[in-house]
């Protein structure tokens, strides 16, 4: 696997993109944008678990079933969640009008939307964007597109790399977004990757999944699970690579690739969460289950009190402690053992349940780094689990009382 830099979505064989601006930021920064796929893609998707669920989400849920999907439409600046019926026909109005002027089946598009929730849509911003999205449809729009779905996001999260299979050079990337309301079992977050990998349905399903447990059901920012995420990657087969109908070697090649990019997509979202200073990751190893270990690192990462510690480089190991204890994981108090690791450096700071002494000013050097790693040993099993998250601040809740778009 290489990874490509400089590289987006539209340098995968096949894919346009665009962002434009169609005033539904106040800002009037850029806020719809188009993605579109020759071939006939199948397509994969995740949503929201959150009850509450945005009125695109309800209508993807059904679009992501048809055999193919060609085009997927993202608004910011929106979320057009909690809007009833109007919000719907809204959702459904947008995948027409797309479907009309790129000439594709409606189910064949999906709509994405982020933003303010409770209100309705300005359907004439939104029908003037979606037209002038499609019209601005070329190879170079990948950038435009990663700008156009952000909302509170500081930068736009992207990435590309390129691996091989049965000889053929294949490409996979994706652009993201995502920074306040951000949770385990997915949060704000939107996510789209498109490969040239030909590959069935149901494999991509089996792969994409099973990558997000891995990835963005990993991170946590601000305890909130959203109204409207969703992750979803669409393959075209223009690689023309054999196409991959089983598990096997090439299935799990590219599934490994599949994980490595959402989980670097995952990592830039919660270094990114609002007011955030540093990027935690949080592995637990030596669990007694998979679930004891992903819960655990999960409940670290979403400990408040343990997130502060952090902002101020405070080497308060009893906060971690206490997380795992909560989180139902399966283990033995009085046989864990809690590491701080940055780059190089490591610093053992509990063992078995209890505090060592430790050389307090080198664990405050490595917590003020911008990227700190906790190192939790279970001691009780074979498995493991990473989770990432970001410090908390004050600054946090200001910037959180106050629209940014």
């Amino acid at each position: 696997m290489k990874l490509l830099i400089g590289k987006t979505i539209t340098d995968v064989s096949g894919i346009t993109a665009s962002g434009v601006s169609g005033g539904l930021k106040r800002s009037g920064k850029k806020d719809l944008c188009v993605i579109y796929s020759e071939g006939q893609p199948v397509a994969s998707a995740v949503f929201t678990k959150n009850k509450v669920k945005a009125a695109p989400i309800v209508m993807n849920m059904e679009h992501i079933k048809n055999s193919t999907t060609k085009v997927v439409v993202v608004n910011s600046g929106n979320a057009n969640a909690c809007t009833g019926k109007k919000g719907l026909e809204d959702a459904n109005a947008m995948a027409e009008l797309t479907a009309n002027i790129l000439g594709v089946d409606k189910k064949e598009v999906i709509i994405q939307s982020t933003g303010i929730i409770g209100v309705q849509l300005d359907m004439e911003k939104i029908d003037f964007a979606i037209k002038k999205g499609c019209e601005n449809l070329s190879t170079q729009g990948g950038q435009d597109a990663a700008i156009a779905m952000l909302t509170t996001d500081t930068s736009e999260k992207k990435i590309a790399v390129s691996f091989e299979i049965d000889g053929k050079e294949i490409m996979l990337a994706g652009i993201a977004k995502g920074s306040g309301m951000v949770h385990p079992n997915m949060g704000t977050i939107l996510s789209t990757l498109v490969t040239d990998l030909n590959i069935s349905k149901d494999m991509l399903n089996l792969a994409f999944k099973d990558s997000v447990d891995m990835s963005y059901n990993m991170i946590s920012v601000d305890g909130d699970t959203s109204t409207n995420d969703m992750a979803m990657v669409i393959a075209n087969g223009l690689a023309e690579n054999k196409k991959i109908e089983t598990v096997g070697e090439n299935f799990e090649k590219f599934k490994d690739v599949l994980v490595y990019i959402n989980i670097e997509l995952a990592k830039l979202i919660a270094k990114d969460g609002e007011g955030a200073t540093k990027l935690i990751e949080v592995e637990v190893k030596n669990a007694q289950t998979l679930e004891d270990a992903r819960i655990s690192a999960k409940s670290v990462i979403r400990s408040n009190l343990t997130k502060c510690a952090f902002f101020g480089a405070d080497a308060n190991w009893g906060r971690i402690l206490c997380a795992v204890g909560y989180s139902d994981a399966e283990f033995d108090p009085n046989n864990i053992d809690i590491s701080f690791v940055s780059n190089d450096e490591s610093i053992q700071i509990a063992k078995d349940g209890m505090g060592v002494k430790f050389d307090v000013d080198k664990a405050k050097e490595i917590l003020l780094k911008s990227e700190v790693k906790v190192e939790i040993d279970l001691k009780n099993g074979k498995y493991s689990a990473t989770a990432w998250g970001c410090d908390l601040t004050y600054d946090y809740v200001k910037i959180n009382g106050a629209y940014r778009t």
